[in-house]
Parts: structure tokens; sequence; C-alpha cells
């Protein structure tokens, strides 16, 4: 009975060994996947940022731009107001003059 019982015991350690052993074999080869997924995340997102931050400097350049024509509208309408006055008040001292 003593054989059975240590004989028993030993098969019942050796199957839980080999449990042990297939689940870390398990959890080393979900560790290695999420891994490798981490990192491929990681490649996608540096790229995605890098294609990001082109487009920023692109669409700062063209606001830039933007701007520097809205300016130069801005001064041409001043000035054609500034002759629109003026011919407002040469029109007036024309009546004047009659």
């Amino acid at each position: 009975m003593g054989d059975n019982y240590a004989s028993a015991s030993q098969t019942d350690l050796s199957s839980n060994l080999r449990d042990l052993e297939e689940k870390l074999r398990l959890l080393k080869d979900r560790t290695i996947i999420i891994g490798k997924s981490f990192v491929e995340q990681r490649e996608s997102n540096f790229k995605d940022i890098q294609e990001m931050k082109k487009t920023i400097i692109i669409l700062k350049e063209e606001n830039q731009r933007i701007k520097e024509l809205l300016q130069r509208v801005t001064e041409q309408l001043a000035s054609t107001a500034r002759k629109e006055d003026f011919s407002i008040l040469q029109r007036q001292l024309d009546l004047i003059r009659k």
C-alpha cells in the first residue's frame, strides 16, 4: 500500500509538473506574441506621428501664406477705399465749382 501511495503521489507530482511546464510554455508564447504586437503597434504609431508632423508643417506654411495674402489684400482694399474717398471728394469739389 505504501508503494502504491508513493507511486500515485509520484505520478500526480509528475502530472502536475507537466501541467505547470505546459502553462509556463503557453505563458511564454503569449508574452512573445504580446511583445511582437507591441513593437508593431509602436512602429505604426511612430510612422503615423511622423506623417502628422509633416502635415502640420505643411499646414503652418499654408497658413502663413494665407495670412500674407490677406495682409496684401487688406492693404490694397485700404488703398482702394482711399481712392474712392478721393473720387467722392473730387466730385463734391466739382459740384461746388459749378
